[in-house]
């Protein structure tokens, strides 16, 4: 998983409420259980004119010019700015897949549906819970400045956006180690294993028939 400290992005603006995790990646595309290949289909029914297909060509697709995504204003973008509520629904975690894989590091919005929000930071993205009046500022200077970037700080918790000023926001520690370090859960746990292999030991001296080989009678 790729780690995060510091981001530099463009914004893209999704300037909807109650955006649920079929919108993000519609149901079709869940037959696969592989990390990748969901970029592409990322906000499918709102992105293509066409009803998309899991093994399709997406290049070749015709695409909704009215979808912000599509707008040559936000090429690149990698941090998006939502509305209340953002991936409720159903709890699959290819929605932070295909955000990630699209190119998306971080999301703004006043609130996340909380099982969509953990699954962010097992897959390396940042979400940020911001006032619901500052989150209507940042729409309003998105829309009126091609190219609005800001910078992302997780070491400092601190967003700067173009005009310089600063915006804290809150993370809870161990999440935002997560993500600094870049490890899943797995990660985290083995960055203990001399501490769980001493255990182990350990615990052969002190009940050694536990760690004895079964022999196994078939008769």
């Amino acid at each position: 998983m790729k780690n995060f400290t510091v981001h530099k992005g463009i914004v893209a603006p999704l300037d909807m409420s109650n955006v649920d995790t079929d919108a993000i990646i519609p149901k079709q595309f869940l037959k696969s259980v592989e990390r990748v290949g969901f970029g592409q289909f990322l906000f499918d029914a709102w992105r293509y004119l066409d009803q998309g297909k899991l093994g399709m060509d997406c290049t070749k697709r015709p695409l909704n010019p009215k979808f912000v995504l599509n707008q040559e204003r936000y090429s690149g973008a990698t941090i998006l700015l939502a509305r209340e509520n953002f991936g409720c629904g159903s709890s699959r975690e290819h929605a932070p897949w295909a955000l990630a894989e699209y190119g998306f590091r971080a999301i703004l919005a006043p609130s996340f549906a909380d099982i969509f929000y953990n699954n962010n930071f097992k897959n390396g993205l940042l979400p940020i819970t911001l006032e619901g009046k500052i989150i209507d500022t940042l729409f309003n200077e998105v829309e009126a400045q091609t190219g609005y970037s800001m910078d992302i700080d997780l070491v400092k918790q601190v967003i700067t956006i173009p005009s310089g000023t600063d915006i804290e926001f809150n993370i809870d520690p161990s999440r935002r180690l997560v993500l600094m370090e870049g490890l899943d859960e797995i990660g985290m746990t083995l960055r203990h294993r001399k501490k769980i292999q001493a255990y182990e030991q350990r615990r052969q001296r002190e009940v050694p028939w536990l760690f004895r080989e079964r022999v196994v009678n078939d008769r």
